[in-house]
C-alpha cells in the first residue's frame, strides 16, 4: 500500500500544482499567465492557492532577486498515487475490479496505453484469487459478504 504522502489539496490547487509539476520551478507571474488561460482566476486568487500549497508541504519557495521560485516539493506521480490509494480505500474491497474498469470505459486512451493495460492484465491474471474478500464492517456496504 502507499503511503499517503500529501495533504489533502482542493481542486483548485491541483491546478497550480499541474503547472509546477510541468515547469519544475515557476514563478507565481509564469503560474497566473498559464492558470489564467484556463480558470480566469484574478493574480490575487492564485496567489493564494500558492500560499496554501507552501504552507501544506506541496510548494518550496526560493527567493531569488526580488520573485520568488516555486518547486513541487512532491512529484505528480507521487501525487497521484496517493490520490488512487486514497480514493480505493473509500471503496469495498468487492468494488474495486467494477470501479477500474468503469474508469477505463469511460477513459480515451491510446493504442499503446491498450496494450500496458492488456499486459498488465495477464500479469494480474497470476496473483488472481476467486472471490475478493471483503473490508467493510457492517452497514458499510451491499455486498453479499456475512459480516457475522
Amino acid at each position: 500500500m502507499i503511503n499517503k504522502i500529501q495533504p489533502n489539496i482542493s481542486d483548485a490547487e491541483w491546478e497550480i500544482m499541474r503547472v509546477a509539476w510541468t515547469n519544475h520551478t515557476v514563478t507565481s507571474k509564469q503560474i497566473t499567465e498559464i492558470v489564467k488561460e484556463k480558470m480566469n482566476w484574478k493574480q490575487a486568487t492564485i496567489k493564494t492557492l500558492i500560499g496554501r500549497l507552501v504552507e501544506k508541504g506541496m510548494l518550496k519557495t526560493e527567493a531569488v532577486g526580488n520573485k520568488y521560485l516555486y518547486s513541487p516539493i512532491i512529484t505528480e506521480e507521487e501525487s497521484l498515487k496517493s490520490k488512487t490509494t486514497d480514493f480505493f480505500d473509500h471503496l469495498c474491497n468487492r468494488k474495486v475490479g467494477t470501479t477500474i474498469a468503469d474508469l477505463i470505459s469511460e477513459a480515451t486512451l491510446s493504442h499503446a496505453d491498450v496494450q500496458m493495460l492488456e499486459d498488465l492484465l495477464q500479469q494480474k491474471k497470476g496473483e488472481a484469487v476467486d472471490s475478493v474478500p471483503c473490508d467493510c464492517i457492517p452497514g458499510q456496504c451491499d455486498c453479499q459478504h456475512s459480516h457475522s
